[in-house]
């Protein structure tokens, strides 16, 4: 495949475009609820530990690694961006877990976390997934924006790699939003709209990722780095707790595998 022709074009448009795919596919799969009142655990548990693998290899093979080396190149200490900046980005998604009210899934709205709000438990459920698509958002317009001091094939193609990986798993987080929310009396439409907002900060955080790593090259690895800590936060946050409801525990293991598996071959492979 030849993908030369890409690098003529603007880091942060590359993200944009990347992130309004992965969007769609969160649209796709809320459209599930088109099609499907509700979803059994099982096969939920083993979407969200899909989810979580992709996420997890995401996290490593197209951000970590790649802010490793990057390090090294600069003839910095490799080591010391890639644990600062992963740190950091646990840190902002843990400020930002405080502060934003959500309700994760399969809890009683008691159990919101966040400030205090009387918004109603279908507002709380969705900001939940937003809250998690903003990292992902951000990995990949950092990892487009890579292109800007980097542009080479083998970086493209690691973005693309980390863009079709989170695309992936956004359809089933997609059909987890909205299929609930029609079980709790939505419409089928309002149960979609409300599942496709969930992911419409990812092309917002894309862009401004992107961007930022334009106007200060240097903190590449940091950002990189920072990205994957983000990701780690609501793997083991959200997806993971999520992902073990019920006594199916193995079949969301399963899906971790899978999901780990899918998004290793694709960096590498693509790369």
């Amino acid at each position: 495949m030849n993908l030369e022709w890409l690098l003529e074009i603007n880091p942060v448009l590359l993200a944009l475009f990347a992130t309004l795919f992965t969007w769609g596919l969160t649209a796709l799969g809320a459209a599930m609820v088109f099609f499907f009142k509700e979803i059994n655990q099982k096969v939920l548990n083993s979407m969200l530990g899909f989810a979580a693998g992709v996420m997890i290899a995401a996290s490593f093979w197209s951000l970590l690694n790649p802010a490793i080396k990057m390090a090294e190149e600069m003839g910095n200490i490799p080591w010391i961006p890639a644990v600062i900046g992963f740190l950091m980005g646990g840190a902002f998604l843990y400020g930002i877990d405080r502060i934003l009210p959500h309700l994760h899934m399969g809890l009683k709205i008691d159990k919101a976390e966040g400030i205090k709000t009387k918004w109603q438990r279908s507002i709380l459920l969705v900001l939940a997934i937003t809250l998690h698509n903003i990292p992902e958002g951000l990995a990949v317009g950092v990892a487009f924006g890579v292109l800007s001091s980097n542009p080479e094939v083998g970086a493209l193609a690691g973005a693309i790699a980390l863009a079709i990986g989170i695309g992936l798993q956004n359809f089933p987080e997609g059909a987890a939003v909205s299929i609930p929310l029609r079980r709790e009396g939505f419409s089928r439409l309002k149960a979609f709209n409300y599942g496709q907002m969930s992911g419409i900060v990812e092309p917002i955080a894309a862009v401004i990722g992107a961007s930022l790593v334009l106007l200060m090259k240097p903190i590449l690895p940091y950002a990189l780095s920072f990205a994957a800590g983000a990701m780690i936060f609501v793997v083991v946050e959200e997806l993971i707790p999520e992902s073990q409801t019920g006594n199916e525990t193995d079949l969301s293991t399963i899906g971790a595998m899978l999901g780990f598996a899918t998004m290793m071959m694709l960096d590498v492979s693509l790369v």
